[in-house]
């Protein structure tokens, strides 16, 4: 048995306080959200300035995002014990530390030595953010923070790569982490004046192997799901990895069958609607989401010739709109049901995405995808409110550090399928699509061209009278290859929308009702 237990004094949150709350843990998330993109806008400095290969660059920007994602639930689990106000605050020192480290880093080896630290920072300050939230806030106001949190952890990674660009452009690439210690510093003051702390009193034990075997878990799903597409599917280092996770992803769920009520999570509450139905749905948003970046950011740079600033600039539209929508959200679901919301907003991202499939071109440019864009934004905004209420409404609320956690590895699970799967696609569609266009060009020229359109544009320079139409061949396949991976994230989310019009959580405001009646039958009874 374990109850969650408010800190000795403590008195209930006015609406002054609940704001202040609210900023806190906003601020806290804008900084750990924004360093998971921000370093990808200086990848060409950081080779310079080290002297550093692809891959040891690669692994300065990808250890954050491992080491985040493989302690999200072991951290989180923590923290309900520990208390999450010291938990938090634990965390925002680590990750502003390994900050300044990172922005001193005399060598590649030091930066990746800070990045994993910082990692490890974030695992304790991001799950912590929404229980803070789920444990403070009243039911008649914990929506609409829910909503706000959403916000901030959809858009928020846009946000944080465009101002990370502008400060590459106007200062310089270590000014980067500027920015997130800036928040760092936001985030302490107003966590120590205003957050409350809560933790539980726990019967039982620290369950160490269940968190060693989710960590497991997570980093080889993850690093096999970043690998497979620059270093093969078949190459020993990815097959390794995934069978890892897979093996440790299964004895997870047996062993955690088997703690019952000492487990670091409940397995067997993936049967309710709620939990199963709130996973699934974040799980393909992000998917789709960061394969949407993945599809996009080529097509600025190398088919319309934008600058970096420019083409992150140019994914503003689906932020604003995805964080406008976030907000509205939980208004929505308190009017016509969650599910209903969450179908509302996943059939309008389909339309977004069919719109942009049809209408992409070459010609077009950014305004054919535009409305897209924005329809795509407001969609995934008006399903990720109520599918993250409805992952952390299916754990009890002395487990709220858990189910936070489980909603991030969830979002960090999806980020990495969907770039690694619309990705795939989009280079197996180029590479279909490109050899009928190149009649005529040196092979040495045309193989270079096959590599992607980013390559295709480089060789063109030196391709003489061939130039043009390399680059219009170039230009075109991609188009292609976008297409097939739009289809390919639309018909995921059409799927998507008839398990959650069939499936998806139940109405939040009939639930709670439901719950008053059981309660009301227990004393009765009694």
């Amino acid at each position: 048995m374990s109850t969650n237990q408010p800190a000795q004094g403590a008195a209930t949150p006015d609406a002054r306080q609940l704001r202040t709350i609210l900023i806190s843990v906003s601020v806290s998330l804008m900084a750990v959200v924004a360093s998971v993109s921000g370093l990808n806008v200086a990848q060409t400095h950081m080779a310079v300035e080290f002297g550093a290969s692809l891959g040891t660059v690669l692994w300065i920007i990808n250890i954050y995002t491992l080491t985040l994602a493989a302690l999200l639930l072991p951290l989180g689990a923590i923290g309900d014990r520990l208390g999450r106000k010291p938990m938090l605050t634990a965390g925002l020192t680590v990750f502003g530390t390994a900050n300044v480290v990172a922005a001193l880093a005399p060598t590649a080896e030091v930066m990746i030595a800070a990045r994993a630290i910082g990692g490890a920072g974030a695992a304790m300050i991001m799950p912590i953010t929404l229980a803070v939230i789920t444990s403070t806030f009243p039911e008649e106001q914990r929506g609409k923070a829910i909503g706000v949190w959403t916000a901030v952890a959809g858009g928020g990674g846009v946000l944080g790569m465009f101002l990370s660009a502008l400060l590459v452009d106007v200062v310089d690439w270590r000014w980067l982490f500027a920015l997130p210690i800036a928040l760092i510093v936001v985030a302490m003051a107003t966590t120590v004046k205003s957050v409350p702390n809560s933790r539980e009193r726990a019967a039982h034990a620290y369950d160490t192997v269940g968190a060693l075997l989710s960590a497991v878990a997570v980093v080889g799903l993850i690093f096999a799901l970043q690998e497979g597409p620059e270093g093969g599917w078949a190459a020993p280092e990815t097959v390794i990895s995934l069978a890892a996770g897979l093996v440790a992803g299964i004895a997870f769920v047996v062993w955690e069958l088997r703690r019952r009520d000492a487990a670091l999570l409940n397995v067997r509450l993936f049967r309710e609607r709620g939990l199963a139905g709130g996973s699934l749905t974040l799980l393909a948003v992000f998917g789709v989401q960061a394969g949407i970046g993945v599809v996009l950011f080529p097509f600025f740079q190398a088919v319309l010739g934008w600058s970096g600033l420019l083409s992150t600039a140019a994914l503003m539209p689906m932020a604003i709109s995805m964080m406008l929508a976030s907000g509205l959200a939980a208004k929505l679901a308190a009017g016509i049901g969650s599910r209903a919301t969450m179908a509302a907003g996943v059939a309008l991202a389909v339309v977004g995405l069919v719109f942009m499939a049809l209408f992409v071109s070459v010609s077009g440019g950014y305004l054919s995808i535009l409305p897209g864009l924005v329809a795509v934004g407001l969609g995934m905004g008006l399903s990720m409110t109520p599918s993250t209420e409805a992952i952390t409404g299916s754990l009890p609320r002395d487990k709220q550090g858990v189910a936070s956690a489980l909603n991030d590895i969830t979002r960090e699970l999806g980020t990495a399928l969907g770039v690694a799967v619309l990705g795939a696609l989009l280079s197996a569609g180029y590479r279909g699509s490109i050899d009928g266009r190149l009649a005529g060009v040196p092979e040495e020229a045309a193989d270079v061209a096959r590599e992607g359109v980013a390559n295709a544009v480089e060789v063109s320079g030196g391709a003489g009278a061939q130039a043009a139409q390399i680059v219009q061949a170039a230009r075109e396949s991609f188009v292609d290859g976008w297409q097939q991976s739009i289809w390919a994230g639309a018909a995921v989310m059409v799927v998507l929308f008839v398990y959650v019009a069939v499936w998806g959580p139940k109405n939040r405001m009939r639930s709670t009702v439901d719950d008053t009646e059981t309660a009301l039958r227990s004393s009765l009874v009694e």
